[in-house]
């Protein structure tokens, strides 16, 4: 069975726009999968969708949704209704704000909570049944490093992506004599458009376009490239040799030995600069 056999023959991809998801898009449609394609801006989507398509040839269908919303699963639904999906790959809910939880008003959180579990989880249970009926597909659910140990300013975000690790590793554990590939993809420090912008607004670079590398980071395509050959190798993917030592170390402590290590370490590259520039 041909690549596009198995996990097409089209791909929802959530969080389309750019980053990783952008990359994995590309990548499916290389291996020729078509694609339905997930964001909140159209005329973002639009371009990713159109150059795709002019490089690749695939059918691309570029979808504009706010994935925090209560009606974002009945337009994805609406939207894939007659095609095939063979794939969900959901790598939306990033955090813009990094800020702590008494930071904002709980509808702040609980959106975050909204987009990177309940939408997740309505797609897994509406597209995974038709997957295992013909014996074949692939869901990627892309966690984060944030959900090892509880941190400062990633309360909702960190306990969302917990969700998303065992939710991925669980539906593994039941879909993994039917044919259908479940992979939890947990990225550490990856070098994104959003994370630019965050680090852009807490003075770390001078601005989203700052060619400053980031230290530690991997590449949406090195991520891509990693996701994509370990399709088959689940339930857990550490994504980059650092994350995966990472991830050693904090299975040898205790729980609280973890979170205590997470704190003594906060920020890293998420510190804030402003003050710490602006300072004699």
């Amino acid at each position: 069975m041909s690549f596009a056999e198995r996990y097409g023959p089209w791909a929802l991809v959530a969080g389309a726009s750019e980053g990783v998801g952008a990359a994995y898009a590309r990548a499916m449609a290389e291996r020729g999968v078509n694609l339905i394609l997930l964001a909140r801006r159209q005329e973002s989507l639009d371009l990713v969708a159109a150059a795709i398509r002019a490089d690749t040839g695939v059918e691309t269908r570029a979808v504009a949704v706010d994935l925090a919303e209560p009606a974002a699963t009945a337009t994805i639904v609406d939207a894939t209704a007659g095609l095939e999906v063979g794939t969900v790959m959901y790598c939306a809910g990033a955090d813009p704000n990094y800020q702590p939880f008494l930071a904002n008003p709980v509808d702040v959180p609980l959106a975050l909570v909204r987009r990177n579990c309940v939408v997740p989880m309505e797609l897994c249970h509406h597209f995974a049944g038709p997957m295992a009926d013909r014996g074949r597909g692939g869901i990627v659910l892309v966690s984060s490093a944030a959900a090892l140990a509880g941190a400062p300013n990633m309360v909702a975000y960190g306990a969302s992506k917990a969700f998303d690790l065992v939710m991925a590793e669980a539906l593994w554990a039941e879909l993994r004599d039917t044919g259908v590939n479940v992979l939890s993809a947990v990225l550490g420090v990856t070098d994104t458009p959003a994370l630019r912008r965050l680090l852009a607004r807490r003075g770390v670079l001078t601005g989203p376009d700052d060619a400053v590398p980031i230290p530690g980071a991997v590449t949406p395509d090195e991520v891509v490239n990693e996701v994509i050959v370990n399709l088959a190798n689940g339930p857990t993917l550490f994504v980059g040799e650092q994350l995966r030592q990472a991830s050693r170390r904090l299975r040898a402590m205790t729980r609280n030995e973890a979170v205590m290590a997470i704190m003594q370490q906060s920020g890293g590259v998420m510190a804030d600069r402003t003050h710490a520039q602006a300072a004699p």
